[in-house]
């Protein structure tokens, strides 16, 4: 058995990272947003330095919880959520823009959710 209240702390962080996202992502209309202006740039940096976060804090998870907890959830692609933390730290020249968009537009606010789906089901 793993402990819990541990992993209660790694979601709250990754939650809390979620969050963030969500909100710097919120004035974001287009993938232009991002690319065609400083203040965009800054977002999207911002951004994937959460994305990071998120990552980081699955893999914790997974070795808390012997990789037990996340499989019971299927609703979020979690090897994909854990992989970006990997190509955003080590292929940072060369995120795309648009793949950030798309994970920010389409997936982060299901990750939220399942997220807090998994924190309720702890208690």
């Amino acid at each position: 058995m793993y402990d819990k209240n541990l992993a209660k702390e790694i979601l709250n962080q990754i939650c809390n990272s979620a969050k963030l996202v969500l909100e710097r992502f919120e004035p974001i209309k287009s993938v232009n947003d991002f690319t065609n202006n400083i203040v965009g740039m800054e977002k999207l940096d911002s951004i994937c330095m959460q994305l990071i976060v998120i990552g980081e804090g699955l893999k914790n998870l997974d070795k808390v919880t012997d990789n037990a907890l996340l499989p019971k959830y299927p609703q979020v692609e979690w090897k994909k959520a854990k992989g970006l933390r990997d190509i955003i730290s080590h292929h940072y020249v060369d995120i795309n823009a648009e793949a950030i968009y798309d994970i920010c537009e389409n997936k982060i606010k299901t990750l939220k959710d399942t997220l807090e789906l998994i924190l309720s089901d702890l208690k």
